[in-house]
């Protein structure tokens, strides 16, 4: 398929800018795939509408403040985002400017605290290390920011250091949320697990490349970045047990389903892993243990909006994305989301 194929008009003053004022009030599209037929509904309806038959499979993954600001020692300023920790204290960063700084040069945050720099200008990513490991977190605490989509315009909030979380995060290390799951609220899950509906949880850390854009005309051509995904022995135990007795699996989230995808075998029984995935989801694809899914709006010419295609029929979603538009659906990551059964 082309890269053409999966473009929409959105009116810009759709793309929302904050958060609901209360989480489970964000609409929410139901499409049904038995039916074909969309309708209107809000977020704190989930409970309602599914049942028992079905159970949830959440990401837990925390997001950390990856954006901070420092200063060479010449007086310019450099933004480093951190996009993961990799050994011997030391983090695989993105620096802009980046070709400018050289191998070994600081960027400090004060006088004391600084990074150092550690390979030659060349790579899109770059080496860092922190002056000490011991002050590593509280140096990211106190200078980093909430590392907010570009297509929020606006700086990031207190408010968002709470609400670009879901409730539920425990594991940090994600750049970006996993923001079906911004939804969610205690009540809601508390109503869930009351009507007998439980909910597993996976890891997966989302990196930068969650916003790295398709640019191959052929969709084929375009590689996913890696990112590290945990499901333990007892989730992949508790998933197994569940689709065997006949539970539909909800995901919740494209890294939900990324993560079940890749790590399901040709049986339909899930493994558990530790390792870092690079599934690329893509119609025509046959999903092997997701049965429905939670997820937002997604920008155009996207891999999140292909492995959404993927599952509902490009042509399906399209005209729901049409329909969105038309009653001013709020998009994005802090937008509304759909249920597609």
């Amino acid at each position: 398929m082309k890269l053409s194929d999966f473009d929409y008009q959105l009116p810009p003053g759709l793309i929302a800018q904050y958060p609901a004022e209360k989480r489970s009030e964000s609409r929410m599209l139901v499409l049904d795939r038995s039916n074909h037929s969309i309708s209107d509904r809000y977020f704190h309806e989930l409970p309602e509408i599914i049942d028992d038959s079905f159970f949830l499979v959440v990401n837990d993954s925390r997001v950390f403040k990856a954006r901070m600001f420092g200063n060479r020692a010449t007086g310019g300023k450099v933004e480093i985002f951190l996009v993961r920790c990799d050994n011997n204290n030391r983090w695989i960063a993105l620096l802009r400017p980046s070709g400018r700084i050289k191998k070994n040069e600081k960027i400090y945050f004060s006088e004391k605290l600084y990074i150092t720099v550690v390979d030659d200008p060349g790579p899109v990513e770059r080496m860092i290390e922190f002056v000490s490991g011991e002050i590593e977190n509280e140096i990211i605490e106190k200078f980093g920011l909430v590392p907010l989509p570009p297509y929020i315009k606006r700086e990031a909030t207190e408010e968002d250091i709470s609400r670009y979380q879901t409730v539920y995060a425990e594991s940090s290390g994600s750049v970006a949320a996993p923001t079906a799951g911004l939804h969610f609220d205690e009540p809601i899950i508390d109503k869930l697990n009351s009507r007998g509906i439980s909910i597993e949880k996976l890891t997966l850390h989302v990196g930068p490349g969650t916003f790295k854009p398709v640019t191959s005309e052929n969709i084929e051509d375009h590689i996913i970045d890696a990112e590290m995904a945990h499901i333990s022995d007892e989730t992949a135990d508790a998933i197994n047990e569940k689709k065997a007795r006949g539970k539909k699996l909800l995901a919740v989230g494209t890294t939900s389903i990324r993560t079940l995808e890749y790590a399901v075998d040709d049986n339909g029984l899930l493994k558990p892993i530790v390792q870092f995935v690079d599934l690329f989801i893509y119609p025509p694809y046959d999903y092997k243990i997701v049965n429905c899914m939670i997820t937002n709006f997604h920008l155009p010419k996207t891999s999140l909006l292909m492995l959404v295609s993927a599952f509902c029929g490009r042509g399906f979603l399209l005209e729901a994305y049409q329909h969105a538009v038309e009653e001013k659906y709020r998009f994005y990551s802090y937008g509304d989301c759909m249920l597609i059964l």
